[in-house]
């Protein structure tokens, strides 16, 4: 099957009724936050996108998707390429009725003032939200030693005389 750009835009209510299925793209140059957020994103995203509706009659966005960004090494500041997947599964919020009916495996997603949600917006925040706190190479690729991370001197400990508390406890006794 022929990998085609995915709508930037669609009625997830419309859509879940129609049961569609997106397979496709979306280009390297929308994630404009995820490229600020890395060293770069080095090639467009590959996503599935289904829409259904569940028993409770609730409309139901998951999918799945990947990319490569290049991330700074925090250990040896070189730049290294990592894959980031993601699945997720979502119910669009309407009122605070719907977030008490959905169950905890979904989660919420605003829509725009047309009634639309913005899958492009969608993907990269979840994108956004898998990059890892610390971004390191894998300790074999890795040009420094771990055991080598000291920065600086240790000092040496200095031993002070202290008196002992308890010694005016041997006065008393006596």
């Amino acid at each position: 099957m022929q990998k085609v750009k995915l709508p930037r835009t669609v009625d997830p209510a419309k859509t879940a009724q129609k049961r569609l299925d997106y397979d496709g793209i979306i280009q390297a140059s929308l994630f404009k936050r995820l490229a600020e957020s890395t060293e770069g994103v080095k090639r467009d995203a590959n996503v599935k996108v289904s829409f259904g509706l569940d028993e409770q009659r609730l409309v139901v966005i998951s999918g799945k998707a990947n990319i490569e960004v290049d991330l700074e090494c925090q250990r040896c500041n070189e730049v290294f390429t990592h894959l980031c997947e993601i699945q997720f599964t979502y119910t669009p919020y309407y009122s605070e009725k719907s977030e008490e009916e959905a169950p905890e495996e979904y989660d919420l997603v605003d829509l725009n003032e047309y009634g639309e949600l913005d899958l492009i917006q969608l993907v990269e925040d979840e994108f956004i939200l898998e990059l890892p706190q610390i971004a390191m190479h894998d300790e074999a690729d890795c040009s420094v030693n771990s055991n080598n991370l000291v920065f600086g001197e240790i000092p040496e400990e200095i031993v002070e005389e202290k008196p002992n508390p308890f010694d005016v406890l041997k006065s008393l006794k006596k």
